[in-house]
């Protein structure tokens, strides 16, 4: 079966990418290849488009451990980085990758740092020294362009009030509103791995897109790397809700200025222009805590760190008592400094 690995011209040792330096860097020698500069192997091979059903190590020649959207990954036997080709062609191609930037030693000094902050979080759970496992993902994304045509139609008020003599008068102005508008969203990304908690990934963002690249395999080397699960459009109705909450604000602000807004009709028609097929790097982090596993996940480019850990009920207890009574002391104040001396 189709697998390919990275083997230094040098020594022979085992290759992988390296997203500080953005080279290929063997393990052993320490010689540093730029991917940009290089051959693809997957465009020196001719594979077949069907997944393949078993793949053995080129290094030790031990079954390759992968399920049936696994792209990359890593010899369960010996740790050779490989990639399964015959996953990443035609329509399995990528068009684009962002590379990893933070490495796993760096990623766990930002996890920990992070932990710290917590500051309803279990003091056992702030050391972050129950840490069962780190792994570099490249999750497979959709990055979509959807082109936006608005039409709306509605009621709308500006109400005045005003004094005159003894009197006081309200004016209510009425107005039939229409507006046209031409919204335009890109890189607007959706995950597309049935693995992944959608809730997670979302949070993950903004990615740097500026720093993305046009896929070759070797980005792949050293972590793990998922074909998508879903096309984009099986995924389109979510990217349009997606950017719902956008084009609402965006038509709340045209008719801003109305002391009254009612819409009669809203026409949003949405259309794809495009969706590219991206892979995004994501540090995947397990931890156990009073034997319960908490999934966490960090943008592999920012070090951004997203999920739900632990909460103290002591330390919840003793912030609502400080808030409260930090309340109690305000109202103290104002009370004295009205007149009415301390309560």
């Amino acid at each position: 079966m189709p697998v390919i690995d990275y083997k230094c011209p040098n020594c022979g040792s085992g290759m992988v990418f390296n997203g500080r330096t953005g080279a290929l860097t063997c393990q052993g020698c320490g010689r540093q290849d730029n991917i940009e500069q290089i051959p693809d192997p997957l465009e020196q091979r001719l594979f077949s488009e069907e997944t393949g059903k078993g793949y053995q190590c080129n290094s030790c020649g031990a079954a390759i451990t992968a399920d049936e959207v696994t792209t990359a990954t890593l010899c369960s036997f010996c740790g050779s980085a490989v990639v399964l080709g015959d996953r990443l062609t035609g329509e399995l191609a990528p068009a684009k990758v962002l590379p990893f930037l933070i490495s796993k030693e760096e990623a766990m000094e930002t996890f920990r740092k992070w932990c710290r902050n917590g500051l309803l979080t279990p003091g056992g759970f702030m050391t972050a020294d129950r840490v069962k496992g780190i792994t570099g993902v490249y999750v497979p994304f959709w990055l979509y362009e959807l082109h936006n045509r608005v039409e709306v139609h509605g009621q709308a008020t500006k109400v005045r009030t005003y004094t005159r003599g003894d009197y006081q008068y309200t004016e209510t102005q009425h107005f039939a509103i229409y507006r046209k508008l031409r919204l335009n969203y890109v890189n607007l990304p959706i995950d597309a791995s049935h693995k992944m908690n959608d809730e997670l990934m979302d949070k993950l963002e903004p990615f740097p897109y500026e720093r993305m690249k046009g896929f070759k395999s070797p980005y792949l080397a050293g972590y793990i790397a998922d074909k998508y699960s879903y096309d984009d459009r099986e995924l389109l109705p979510r990217a349009k809700e997606k950017i719902r909450g956008f084009i609402e604000a965006s038509i709340s602000s045209a008719v801003s200025g109305y002391t009254s807004v009612s819409f009669t009709n809203k026409d949003i028609d949405t259309t794809l222009k495009q969706a590219d097929y991206c892979l995004i790097p994501v540090w995947m982090v397990k931890y156990d805590y009073n034997q319960k596993e908490y999934v966490f996940a960090m943008n592999g480019q920012t070090g951004k760190v997203v999920g739900k850990p632990p909460l103290s009920k002591g330390k919840i207890t003793a912030w609502f008592a400080g808030v409260a009574g930090a309340t109690l002391l305000i109202l103290k104040l104002i009370s004295w400094i009205m007149g009415g001396g301390f309560l």
